[in-house]
């Protein structure tokens, strides 16, 4: 009898483990609790920052299986800013984003790969225009309920792009063809 009750939990504890570790999440971006942020250098002398504040996307999260994890993120490029207008009018031209014929990037995940506390998310990026293959260095910053009765889980990642491989070709001097990617999201579990 005890055996038969051991056994019991022991099947429920592992479905409902099994259960638990796969998780779709939407991207929290109606509590401003993600970035998608970007640095680029500017003569060699001082980095820009910029973030995009228009995005949207999704996650699945499956903490002993990372093969199945997905994401998938879009991006109004519209919506670019630098902190000054002038150059968020020349950013939005067609010399770099092309807004006017690409007005969204988008980011869908291939294969998730985890080495230690380090996730591997390569992936098809899409901007203006151009489709390249990009992995992004991700890691996961923690997990649990919230103060509203949800469940969230929240990641940082970054990746470096070179301009010319997505038509980006004004030239801005040796030490800018390269823009770093800095992510930060949040995500609300369905």
């Amino acid at each position: 009898m005890f055996r038969k009750s051991l056994l019991g939990l022991t099947t429920a504890l592992m479905l409902s483990t099994g259960a638990a570790h796969a998780a779709d999440y939407k991207i929290d971006k109606q509590g401003q609790h993600a970035f998608v942020q970007f640095r680029i250098q500017h003569l060699g002398y001082s980095w820009l920052y910029g973030t995009f504040k228009d995005f949207d996307g999704s996650f699945t999260f499956d903490e002993a299986d990372p093969a199945k994890d997905k994401v998938s993120v879009t991006l109004n490029t519209n919506s670019v800013d630098t902190n000054h207008a002038e150059r968020d009018k020349h950013l939005r031209s067609a010399e770099f984003l092309n807004v006017a014929k690409f007005p969204q990037a988008t980011f869908v995940s291939t294969s998730v790969k985890k080495d230690g506390d380090k996730l591997a998310i390569a992936g098809d990026l899409t901007l203006n225009g151009v489709t390249k293959p990009v992995t992004l260095e991700a890691k996961k910053l923690g997990e649990g309920k919230d103060p509203w009765g949800g469940y969230r889980a929240g990641f940082e990642a970054e990746t470096s792009l070179a301009l010319k491989d997505f038509n980006i070709t004004t030239n801005l001097g040796p030490a800018s063809q390269e823009v770093q990617l800095m992510i930060s999201v949040e995500g609300i579990r369905q």
